[in-house]
């Protein structure tokens, strides 16, 4: 898969396309019908199959300091387009100067004059241009002159739940991340990087990976986790954590109020594993919420909560 940083990496002999444009943050069950609908008329064409995405959120430049919490890194959202079935994913920097781009100018000289797309698919509530004037019926109107087509598609839904990045926000939000995979189609991901912590864990027996999530990014609400844990990319790793391999873990999220914590952490437990994990670029994967955050009168208390919280993560994820 190809990927473009804006329209400059747009090859000078770039023929047709169809393209699919949207945020595309948490590439969830809606979006990848989207998807699968560009990448299915795509093949019919003979042409590629685009995905345009943007950066930072749009909102945060519409409004500054609203960037609502990040469900994917661009990075994994492009490993996502990929594996659906995406030819190019292209990133549009999402500046002042482009939010003011008229929806004509948006049609005429990014999607014909640029792109030369023979078909666009996007939702059926898909806005774009200056005061996101643009619309589906725009884009209908456009190509009837233009000569492409255009398929609003309708938001994906289940048990009377629409699925959007904001409602799988809010599960996130309130601890529920089993409504939130359901709606992903996958367990919710917290990428970051392993950095030191207090090395309590370790004296305890229960070492864990400190978790440095990047800015805006989607955190489960306080309390203990059953997930995964996979370190991404080669390594190398000391210790009998493979990289690419994924580990069960029970994962903490929250201050630690039993030592009287205050800043907010996501740790890893690797059930059946050790290795030094520092300054490792790691994926946590939350399957199911096993309870909330507590306050325990002792170590030895935490402790023994930590031996169930163990026990009960192995059952989540053996029944998964």
């Amino acid at each position: 898969m190809e990927r473009w940083r804006g329209l400059e990496d747009v090859p000078a002999d770039w023929g047709r396309c169809v393209l699919t444009i949207g945020v595309f943050d948490g590439v969830h069950r809606g979006h990848a019908q989207l998807i699968e609908r560009a990448v299915e008329l795509a093949a019919k064409r003979g042409v590629p199959a685009v995905l345009m995405t943007f950066d930072p959120h749009p909102m945060e430049v519409v409004r500054p300091g609203s960037h609502p919490a990040q469900l994917t890194t661009l990075t994994r959202r492009a490993e996502l387009a990929e594996e659906l079935g995406i030819d190019v994913f292209c990133v549009m920097p999402f500046t002042r100067e482009f939010m003011k781009v008229t929806p004509e100018s948006y049609i005429h000289d990014i999607l014909v004059g640029r792109l030369h797309v023979v078909d666009v698919v996007v939702g059926e509530n898909f806005t774009f241009g200056k005061k996101a004037l643009g619309t589906v019926d725009l884009l209908r109107e456009a190509g009837r002159k233009f000569g492409f087509g255009v398929e609003g598609l309708s938001l994906l839904a289940g048990d009377a739940v629409t699925f959007s990045s904001t409602y799988i926000r809010s599960c996130v939000d309130a601890g529920d991340v089993a409504a939130a995979a359901a709606a992903l189609g996958r367990p919710h991901r917290v990428e970051g990087v392993v950095v030191h912590g207090d090395g309590r864990g370790r004296t305890i027996g229960y070492p864990t990976a400190n978790v440095k999530p990047p800015m805006h990014a989607a955190i489960p609400a306080d309390g203990v986790y059953a997930g995964w844990f996979t370190v991404l990319g080669a390594g190398p790793v000391t210790g009998t954590v493979t990289p690419g391999e994924r580990c069960r873990a029970a994962i903490s999220v929250g201050t630690n109020p039993t030592f009287s914590g205050r800043t907010r952490t996501v740790e890893a437990f690797v059930l059946d594993g050790d290795a030094d994990l520092y300054g490792q670029h790691v994926a946590v994967d939350f399957v199911e919420r096993v309870r909330g955050m507590e306050t325990f009168a002792s170590v030895d208390e935490l402790v023994a909560q930590m031996d169930r919280d163990v026990v009960r993560t192995r059952e989540v994820l053996a029944a998964g």
